[in-house]
C-alpha cells in the first residue's frame, strides 16, 4: 500500500510542476525572454494578459538553465507582443510592472478556446527581436462554470407552449361535446374566441419573454 502511495506521488509531481510553472522561455541575442498567461488556468472570455519578462543571459549556462534576474525596464515603448488566433492578430502594448523591473503586461480578453501565437516583436536595448512563442492554450470557460447556466426563458416558452396545446385540446374536447348536445351554434362562437384568446396571450408571453 506505501508502495502505491509512492509511485502515485511521483507520477502526479512532474505534473503538478508543469501546471505550477506554465511559461515559454526563448533567447535574443545576449538576453532571455519569458512569456506566460497572468492568470492560469486561462479560459475564454476571460480578461487576462500575457506576462512577459526580459533580462541579461548569463554566460556559461544552457538556456534551460537561465532564470530571471535583473530584468531589463525601459521596453514599454520599444517591444510589443502582436497575439495571433488563427487569422486573425492584434498587436498589444506592453505595461511594465511596478514592483518587478522587467516583468510586463500585455492585457487581452481571449474570446476563444484554443492556442494562441505571441509574436515578440521590437528591440531590445539595440538587439532587435521577432520571435513566435506559444503561451499555453486557452480552454473552454464553460468547464469551470458552476452552477451550469440555463436559459429560462426558452425553458419558460416550451412550458407555455406545452400548456397552449393541453388548452387547445380541451377546447375541441367542448366543441365535440356541444355538437352531440346541439348547442353548437352558441357553443361554438363561445369556444372560438376562447382559442384566440389563448392564442393572443400566447404571442403576448413569447414577446414579453424576448
Amino acid at each position: 500500500m506505501k508502495f502505491n502511495f509512492i509511485f502515485l506521488i511521483l507520477i502526479l509531481v512532474p505534473g503538478l510542476s508543469e501546471i505550477a510553472y506554465a511559461h515559454t522561455v526563448d533567447s535574443v541575442g545576449e538576453y532571455r525572454v519569458e512569456i506566460g498567461w497572468m492568470n492560469e488556468p486561462v479560459v475564454s472570455g476571460e480578461t487576462n494578459a500575457i506576462e512577459f519578462y526580459a533580462s541579461p543571459l548569463v554566460p556559461g549556462l544552457e538556456l534551460k538553465e537561465q532564470v530571471f534576474n535583473n530584468g531589463i525596464e525601459g521596453l514599454k515603448n520599444s517591444v510589443k507582443i502582436q497575439l495571433v488566433y488563427k487569422d486573425e492578430s492584434i498587436i498589444l502594448p506592453l505595461s511594465p510592472d511596478h514592483n518587478v523591473p522587467g516583468k510586463y503586461y500585455a492585457f487581452v480578453n481571449p474570446t476563444l478556446a484554443g492556442f494562441y501565437q505571441a509574436n515578440i516583436l521590437g528591440t531590445i536595448n539595440d538587439t532587435s527581436i521577432s520571435l513566435s512563442m506559444h503561451p499555453p492554450k486557452v480552454e473552454e470557460r464553460e468547464w469551470i462554470e458552476f452552477p451550469q447556466p440555463s436559459d429560462l426563458t426558452l425553458n419558460q416558452i416550451i412550458d407555455g407552449h406545452t400548456s397552449l396545446i393541453a388548452e387547445i385540446h380541451d377546447l375541441k374536447e367542448s366543441v365535440n361535446s356541444l355538437q352531440e348536445s346541439k348547442q353548437m351554434d352558441i357553443g361554438y362562437v363561445g369556444v372560438m374566441m376562447g382559442i384566440i384568446g389563448i392564442v393572443i396571450a400566447s404571442f403576448a408571453f413569447v414577446k414579453s419573454k424576448k
